[in-house]
């Protein structure tokens, strides 16, 4: 089968569609990947990348198509406002002079962390290529810009939503990284039988044996690791306030790997707060550094900050902490502390209560060590049950053979009623 898979990120950007387009080539798909410039999460473009290119690479025996776009910058909404809008306007320039004319596609794969407006060129890409869209949600718009205040104008707001509602009339199967979203995408106007649960997945180099060869000296004692963007989704804010209520213990220690654009923020206010010696900003790690600080952590820690939206999402470093078989510390609502309670994984709190957060911090460091390894080992058979990586990519392979069928049936039954 050939598939295209369009995304604004792509590698060297850390996001789970590099290793979604390794598994689907490993399965014998023919994969090209129609994409951006590497900038995220800088706001500058990788070495090596810009305006000239490169425009065709190759990764991991799939053939990347790359379109030129502004970096998102560090300027805030304006600027990140233009990345959305350049990479849309030379998107749909690539689909109709970027990719081959022949041969065709089979199928469309769209992956939108956000933003949603990656469905503009897919819902080109259909129309040329006679191929069905498999749009992956991973952020609800119009929910998430309201929710993180980018948006605040309910007119804007409106035209956004008329906008997602388009382009899910476009989409031949919507997936859905957390069941909690299907109400939300059923109200854009498409039906329950469009709608498909495929939730993120431990990647490989996440998932087997942890080692700590390539990380830098950790700081004695019970070590809590947070991996990924820091934002303002991630409320900062709240884990400075737990970690200065448990500033007195100096054995715990909260190590922050991962950068973004509050990062900077919560660095000085870490500073400004005397908190250095008990909250470690260490920077960004390429991914197959991970299961080093794995393996070196004694807790991993999730937070979202308190927001409707938030408590439908289930963050996708999720699946990696289960798959990490550590305990793990949540600080949020909904479906990801629903998890995490329901695999006996850990503790969770409610998202923006640092005292409880700080509480429970307490008690999994006093815990018994052999508690702590039964509470990794639950978080490790939960992922397996669930997000193990070879049986979620065996229900997106069914997912392509039903939309391709259906396709082909309607457009049959179009072709019948001209």
């Amino acid at each position: 089968m050939k598939l295209l898979v369009i995304s604004q990120y792509f590698y060297p950007e850390n996001f789970r569609i590099n290793d979604l387009v390794s598994g689907l080539v490993e399965r014998g798909y023919e994969v090209s990947v129609l994409t951006g410039q590497p900038n995220y999460p800088s706001g500058r473009f990788f070495s090596g990348y810009g305006w000239r290119g490169p425009r065709k690479e190759y990764y991991s025996g799939a053939t990347v198509f790359r379109v030129p776009l502004l970096a998102r910058g560090t300027g805030g909404g304006f600027r990140l406002a233009l990345n959305y809008l350049s990479f849309v306007m030379f998107a749909l320039w690539g689909v109709l002079f970027r990719l081959p004319r022949t041969p065709g596609f089979d199928a469309i794969f769209v992956f939108e962390p956000s933003p949603v407006t990656v469905g503009i060129p897919a819902a080109l890409a259909r129309w040329r290529y006679g191929a069905p869209i498999l749009f992956w949600v991973l952020d609800l718009w119009p929910e998430s810009l309201a929710a993180a205040g980018a948006v605040k104008s309910k007119s804007l707001l409106s035209l956004v939503a008329r906008l997602v509602r388009w382009i899910y009339s476009k989409c031949d199967r919507v997936l859905v990284q957390s069941r909690a979203f299907i109400p939300e995408i059923c109200r854009h106007g498409v039906g329950q039988s469009r709608v498909r649960y495929f939730p993120n997945w431990g990647e490989g180099a996440l998932d087997g044996a942890l080692t700590t060869n390539h990380i830098p000296a950790l700081p004695d004692g019970f070590r809590i690791i947070f991996t990924g963007n820091i934002g303002a989704a991630q409320d900062f804010s709240s884990i400075l306030d737990a970690a200065a209520k448990l500033q007195h213990r100096g054995d715990i220690h909260w190590i922050i790997v991962g950068e973004g654009r509050m990062a900077a923020w919560a660095r000085a206010e870490a500073g400004r707060r005397e908190l250095g010696g008990t909250v470690h900003f260490l920077g960004q790690y390429p991914l197959d550094a991970m299961p080093d600080f794995f393996s070196a952590a004694d807790a991993m820690l999730l937070s979202l900050r308190r927001e409707p939206i938030f408590s439908l999402t289930v963050p996708g470093k999720l699946q990696s902490y289960l798959a990490s078989g550590k305990p793990i510390l949540a600080m949020l609502d909904g479906e990801g502390a629903r998890i995490v309670d329901e695999a006996h994984a850990g503790f969770s709190c409610p998202a923006g209560d640092a005292a409880a957060l700080a509480t429970a911090a307490e008690k999994l460091a006093d815990l018994p060590a052999a508690e702590r390894v039964r509470l990794g080992d639950n978080a490790r058979t939960y992922f397996v049950r669930h997000f193990e990586r070879e049986g979620v990519f065996d229900s997106l392979e069914l997912f392509f053979r039903d939309a391709v069928q259906n396709y082909k049936v309607g457009r049959g039954a179009r072709s019948k009623n001209e």
